[in-house]
């Protein structure tokens, strides 16, 4: 029996999180799902304000009420450091309602601001729960974008869109935190994009397929297989004439920032890509280990991959 989904979203204000976060329930069937602000509201009716003025702002203002301002070297720093304050009373709930969800084994999609990679303790359900924690992230044209719009639906324009300065430095701590807790980053330039790579993480539908590529030929399977399926690499196993054992290359490539990384690395290093045709040049094929959303992403990745002449033929 499969443990119970615990699927946290988290992102700055205006990202998509919460179109994503219903698109995910709809698709996996969860019907629970939880917007941090919702828990902030209950906590603010526990703790009043003059003992955290805090969690009484907006996570984006928290910082004027810190009483060590001037300690910060920079506004980034100043606001990070009120946005984490804010969100550090919130967490505590939002803990308490991962493990009434465990307890009760029912699955749930929690998204919100308070999010924090690093702050909220998701270790302590790893062995009761399937965890999955993404954090959404946008170049700033488009963030300001779906900002504004927000902040015109929710009725709060006035406020809310002097404060996307602020909104963005929480965005760039929240990734700067995924990163250093190895959270799952998601672009959101499309949503449909986005859902179906968080699919894929979840769901995992997986297979082998041996390729005959050349190097040159790497960024079109890469195209495939990425960014035009929206799944991912996860390992490369390549043959080697006269060796016994195959040489095993982990090398986890899922969105388009992290191919353009692999592509761009072999392009502007002379050694790397002279290395990786000797290693082509004495392998009759590479293994490459796809994932997808689904088994029908899997075969139509491996129908383009055929069509294009790469699929090694035994």
């Amino acid at each position: 029996m499969r443990k119970p989904y615990v699927i946290l979203i988290g992102s700055a204000s205006g990202i998509g999180k919460s179109t994503i976060a219903s698109q995910l329930a709809k698709q996996l069937n969860i019907k629970h799902l939880i917007e941090s602000d919702f828990i902030r509201a209950v906590v603010r009716g526990i703790i009043g304000k003059e003992y955290a003025p805090a969690l009484h702002s907006s996570s984006y203002d928290a910082y004027k009420n810190l009483r060590n301002k001037a300690n910060f070297k920079s506004y980034d720093d100043l606001v990070s450091a009120g946005f984490d304050e804010h969100a550090s009373y919130v967490i505590p709930g939002l803990e308490k309602i991962i493990q009434r969800a465990i307890t009760d084994f029912d699955d749930i999609i929690i998204e919100g601001v308070h999010l924090v990679p690093g702050l909220i303790d998701i270790e302590q359900f790893k062995d009761f729960a399937e965890i999955y924690f993404f954090v959404l992230s946008s170049d700033e044209e488009s963030h300001k974008e779906r900002f504004v719009k927000r902040a015109i639906q929710i009725h709060r324009g006035g406020k809310q869109l002097d404060f996307f300065t602020e909104n963005r430095i929480i965005h760039n701590h929240l990734l700067g935190e995924a990163e250093k807790n190895n959270v799952s980053i998601i672009k959101t330039e499309s949503i449909d994009k986005s859902v179906e790579q968080i699919l894929t993480i979840i769901n995992k539908s997986c297979t082998n397929i041996k390729l005959t590529n050349n190097v040159e030929e790497l960024p079109e399977v890469i195209d495939i297989i990425i960014n035009n399926n929206n799944g991912s690499i996860e390992k490369i196993i390549y043959s080697l004439k006269g060796f016994k054992d195959p040489l095993v290359r982990d090398v986890k490539v899922s969105d388009y920032d992290s191919a353009k990384r692999f592509i761009d690395n072999i392009k502007k290093n002379p050694n790397v890509k002279d290395d990786l045709n000797n290693l082509y040049n004495i392998s009759k094929y590479r293994e490459f280990t796809i994932c997808a959303a689904n088994n029908e992403i899997i075969e139509k990745i491996k129908k383009e991959l055929t069509d294009k002449g790469f699929v090694y033929n035994e």
